[in-house]
């Protein structure tokens, strides 16, 4: 196997299994960065592959090709609202962030499971009949050598997820907005004390991290899993929490850990087509995304630096 063969069977896989761990990481991000420790990263995943497989489900007929990009847009929504249940408990109740977010992650699966019961008579959802497809992206997929690696039979969405870590890098440290929201997460008092209204940044910053999480779960589930059911997202939103902290709660940094853990995520399917892999047990493979994120961790935990503020309830007047 040559070299561009090699690398057209192993970065298509990886820029595809990426993807949902971009956008949900970026939600943890603004959430993190704001103060508010987002635990329940996976059950907002889960809320937005739920809508989007139902949606999807309900309206194939109706929206035709166009279905699954509505469907990831209403999934956002649907997940943004969702994760104001983690904002008033971590914002104006100041309860325990770990706690609420784990909390969602319990509401988000069991809510999904039982109106998949209700709805469908059973524990999964029927398989969608238009999901994402892969494309050839014109006139890039043409040039000689990087064309068949990285433009075609490639999802859009993987580029989606990689234009928008640039995109929250930019907002994060080149507009006010951007500043505001750092400065909350690493000293609201000072924030507060400048006219920046803490609990507004926090509460947008948790939403953005819903909608983030309903993106990254909804394209899983209409590229990878096609239905839902009770293990269509299975450690995807940990494997994008460890992602932000492997990347240093920064957009672009979570963006490359995603990217890791996606590569690693697509070696048990690419396995066969790769000489130093094809003998590897399978089991290995399925395993090793988990065993590189705890890797990961051990790692550089102890080297990335969170917010200051992160975890820490705010209350207005306080020093």
């Amino acid at each position: 196997m040559g070299l561009v063969d090699l690398l057209q069977s192993i970065i298509p896989p990886a820029l595809f299994f990426s993807a949902p761990l971009i956008f949900t990481a970026l939600g943890g991000v603004f959430s993190e960065r704001s103060g508010v420790v987002n635990i329940g990263l996976e059950g907002l995943m889960v809320m937005g592959a739920f809508v989007g497989i139902v949606f999807n489900l309900t309206f194939a007929d109706v929206l035709g090709a166009w279905t699954p990009w509505v469907s990831i847009l209403v999934a956002m929504v649907v997940s943004a609202i969702f994760a104001i249940i983690h904002a008033v408990a971590s914002v104006s109740f100041r309860a325990d962030q770990v706690v609420s977010g784990v909390a969602i992650n319990f509401l988000a699966l069991g809510l999904g499971v039982f109106l998949t019961k209700q709805w469908y008579g059973k524990g999964q959802t029927d398989m969608v009949t238009e999901p994402f497809y892969t494309n050839d992206i014109a006139f890039l997929s043409d040039i000689p050598v990087l064309g068949p690696i990285f433009f075609q039979d490639i999802y859009l969405t993987s580029y989606i997820a990689i234009a928008l870590a640039f995109v929250a890098w930019y907002i994060l440290y080149k507009t006010p907005f951007g500043l505001r929201l750092r400065a909350v997460g690493e000293h609201p008092m000072a924030a507060d004390t400048n006219g920046i209204n803490v609990y507004k940044m926090r509460y947008i910053a948790v939403i953005l991290s819903g909608a983030f999480g309903g993106l990254g779960g909804s394209v899983f589930a209409l590229t990878i899993a096609l239905n839902f059911s009770h293990a269509t997202i299975v450690g995807q939103g940990f494997m994008s929490l460890a992602a932000v902290i492997f990347g240093k709660w920064h957009p672009l940094g979570a963006m490359g850990a995603a990217l890791f853990f996606g590569f690693a995520q697509s070696l048990s399917v690419i396995s066969a087509g790769i000489p130093l892999l094809e003998d590897v047990p399978q089991v290995f493979l399925l395993i090793a995304p988990y065993v590189l994120t705890i890797l990961a961790l051990a790692g550089f935990i102890g080297r990335a630096e969170a917010p200051k503020a992160n975890g820490v309830p705010y209350i207005k007047g306080s020093r």
